[in-house]
């Protein structure tokens, strides 16, 4: 969902557990969100990708592996 901090919040988040990638808002209203570091904390981001930042409704999340990119930082678009 788009329009209630929920890209910042994932960054902030993702930030906090030295986890690296991306958020980005889809044109079909979605947010893709690329995550890359600590397995345990990128599966602690993704839980928190379910319910999101409050007034966040979050109605799915699709989660897909994929090999490293060597992402450094986290960015928002």
């Amino acid at each position: 969902m788009q329009g209630v901090f929920y890209r910042d919040s994932v960054r902030r988040v993702a930030e906090s557990r030295g986890v690296a990638g991306s958020a980005t808002n889809l044109p079909d209203g979605s947010v893709e969100v690329v995550l890359e570091g600590p397995s345990d904390q990128v599966e602690a981001l993704i839980a928190y990708c379910s319910s999101g930042p409050e007034r966040a409704a979050v109605s799915r999340v699709e989660s897909f592996e994929e090999d490293p990119r060597g992402e450094t930082g986290f960015r928002t678009a």
